[in-house]
C-alpha cells in the first residue's frame, strides 16, 4: 500500500533552519505531484508548498515564500521541504501528501506528520 513517511522535524530557535523529508513507497513517485501542508495548534490544516512530478513547477503559500524551498529526488522516491528563517508561527505538524488521480490532495495519500516547534 502507499506510504508517505515524514522525518526531520524537531525543535529549533527562531531564525533557524530545518529540512523535512518525505519518503514514499507503494506508488510511482515520479508520476505524482507532491505537497506539504501544516496544522498549527487550534487552526485548520493549510497548504504550504507543492511541486510537480518533474520538479520544475513549484508553488508556495505567501506566508513561507522566500523562506521555504520544496524539492524532490525521484531516484530516491523522496521529497523535501527546506525551511529557513523559521518563525514561532511556523510551529505546526507538517504533512506531506500526494494527490489522487484527479489531482485532489484531500482525497489522496498522506503521511503521519512531523512536529516542528520554533521557539522565540
Amino acid at each position: 500500500q502507499v506510504q508517505l513517511v515524514e522525518s526531520g522535524g524537531g525543535l529549533v530557535q527562531a531564525g533557524g533552519s530545518l529540512r523535512l523529508s518525505c519518503a514514499a513507497s507503494g506508488l510511482t513517485f515520479s508520476s505524482y505531484s507532491m505537497g506539504w501542508f501544516r496544522r498549527a495548534p487550534g487552526k485548520e490544516r493549510e497548504f504550504v508548498a507543492s511541486i510537480g512530478w518533474s520538479g520544475t513547477i513549484t508553488d508556495y503559500a505567501s506566508s513561507v515564500k522566500g523562506r521555504f524551498t520544496i524539492s524532490r529526488d525521484n531516484a530516491k522516491n523522496t521529497g523535501y521541504l527546506q525551511m529557513s528563517s523559521l518563525k514561532p508561527e511556523d510551529t505546526a505538524v507538517y504533512y506531506c501528501a500526494a494527490p489522487d488521480n484527479r489531482g485532489n490532495y484531500q482525497t489522496g495519500y498522506w503521511g503521519q506528520g512531523a512536529q516542528v516547534a520554533v521557539s522565540s
